[in-house]
């Protein structure tokens, strides 16, 4: 299959500023339909401010600036003809703290639909099941759906959270920093999860985690101070990177 028919976000000579401080410098880069990719480097090479331009959520930073192309299913969605509340519903976002609304389970699947119109209580109902099991929480939750959220352990609600982004349809959905507060077994069930996930939707994950990327990761991007060092497919990349900086990294000579 030609790649370039299966390209679902293209990055295109992108650079980003907060006010005068450039934190993107010329990336580009193609994120592929139905494949997870990760996004490593150390911190502050800006992982997640690359994946925040692909909802547009940098643009709630004030004196915020980007240059290049953020390219969604063949359209720039910095244009004026992209409503961007419908990029946030097609792109859904995860994020590093599981963070709950105080309200029942049931209440904070649902939520995402009701705010957008949705009255139909069977739909809501069968969209709230869906969604739980799709991340791997129904079972866990289906007896008990109307206690609060806030008493699910820390990977319950990072699942939860999952949930609460699948109910409103994205297609895309970016996961930044998942599992950095969770332990080594909810860890483990998120990365399931994206690994069954990635069927149906395009993943991005942000992790500082090198063995999370090489484990679950079909393509791997390496920042570093704000430039794309290197980027293809995780096994090459993990096993014979192209430059001598990713190298270092991997190995663990610098981060």
């Amino acid at each position: 299959m030609d790649k370039s028919q299966n390209i679902r976000i293209r990055v295109d000579e992108v650079n980003f500023f907060y006010g005068p401080r450039q934190i993107l410098n010329r990336i580009s880069l193609d994120i592929f339909n139905q494949c997870v990719t990760a996004i490593i480097g150390p911190s502050g090479c800006g992982k997640s401010t690359l994946i925040r331009l692909f909802n547009r959520m940098n643009e709630l930073v004030p004196h915020s600036r980007l240059e290049g192309k953020i390219i969604l299913d063949g359209e720039d969605i910095n244009s004026s003809l992209r409503n961007v509340v419908d990029i946030r519903k097609l792109v859904g976002m995860v994020f590093q703290k599981p963070n709950p609304f105080p309200k029942s389970i049931y209440e904070n699947v649902a939520y995402g639909l009701e705010v957008n119109g949705v009255k139909d209580k069977l739909f809501i109902e069968e969209k709230v099941t869906d969604s739980l099991k799709k991340a791997a929480l129904w079972d866990e939750v289906k007896d008990r759906l109307e206690e609060s959220a806030l008493r699910l352990s820390g990977g319950q609600q990072q699942r939860l959270c999952i949930a609460r982004c699948l109910a409103v349809e994205p297609e895309v959905i970016l996961f930044d920093e998942p599992c950095a507060s969770l332990d080594p077994i909810s860890t483990k069930k998120i990365e399931e999860l994206c690994w069954e996930l990635k069927k149906d939707y395009t993943i991005v994950i942000v992790t500082h985690n090198l063995q999370q990327a090489a484990r679950i990761a079909d393509y791997t991007a390496f920042l570093y101070l704000g430039e794309l060092i290197e980027f293809g497919e995780t096994d090459k990349l993990f096993t014979v990177p192209q430059n001598k900086k990713t190298e270092e990294y991997l190995t663990g000579k610098f981060g």
